[in-house]
């Protein structure tokens, strides 16, 4: 369906979950990715040969993302894209704001909104005045709403991480540069192995999802391509809901 060859993209979380999906996708669909995780790099990428490079290190590591991004560049010769797809949910750490540790606060907003960035100020200058350049940023639906068990720090993070998006946009619009945001809702990836703990937590999850399941990574990664390619060319500045219907929910 998609036809990136020739592009370069950049993308974060790339070690497991919705980033790996979407990483794996840009390369089935002709992309060379620069691939940045601090997990270890997953066999499924060894197929791709030279147009995969993945780079394992802590993406709040200024030096190694410096490092990565020059790296992708001397071996690509420049970027079309970047996924912001890291993140973190620390459960059990980050609460309520009138309980929370601020060394918690710090460490999540430092993966979740100055990572991404510090990742597009890197990307920035390799991006503009191209034929079409694109960026995706993963926030999350629980930008929008209230928690019963809040992550305050997360939220936070991710709602900032909006109007970052918005920001790029209109900054970079007449050179080019498209910036848009996909939010998640209730995705089954590594990140919720919670799940897995509670007996019939999945299942009780999927039942108040209007579409009755889960999201799966694909479900997450279609929506991202689409928002890089040409097709969405006349799209910037949005913030795509990929939720399964949970916000509609009066």
């Amino acid at each position: 369906m998609w036809n990136f060859s020739g592009k370069t993209a950049v993308v974060t979380g790339a070690g497991g979950g919705m980033g790996a999906q979407v990483a794996r996708d840009l390369c089935t669909a002709g992309a060379s990715v620069c691939m940045l995780d601090i997990k270890p790099e997953p066999d499924a990428y060894r197929q791709f040969g030279e147009r995969a490079a993945y780079f394992q290190g802590d993406i709040t590591d200024a030096a190694f993302v410096e490092r990565s991004i020059g790296a992708a560049v001397e071996r690509f010769g420049g970027i079309d894209y970047l996924v912001n797809a890291a993140g973190i949910l620390l459960f059990g750490k980050d609460v309520g704001v009138a309980d929370t540790d601020f060394e918690v606060w710090d460490r999540v907003l430092d993966v979740n909104l100055k990572a991404p960035a510090r990742l597009a100020q890197l990307c920035i200058p390799h991006m503009l005045d191209k034929p079409a350049s694109a960026m995706v940023h993963f926030s999350s639906i629980g930008a929008y709403r209230g928690d019963s068990k809040p992550q305050d720090a997360y939220q936070a993070a991710k709602a900032a991480l909006i109007e970052l998006s918005k920001s790029i946009a209109i900054q970079y619009a007449e050179r080019g540069l498209r910036s848009n945001i996909v939010s998640p809702g209730m995705i089954d990836t590594p990140l919720q192995a919670r799940w897995d703990s509670q007996p019939g937590a999945r299942e009780a999850v999927a039942a108040a999802v209007p579409l009755k399941r889960l999201g799966r990574p694909d479900d997450l990664s279609q929506p991202t391509l689409f928002l890089l390619s040409d097709l969405a060319g006349y799209i910037t500045g949005v913030d795509l809901i990929v939720d399964g219907g949970l916000l509609a929910l009066p």
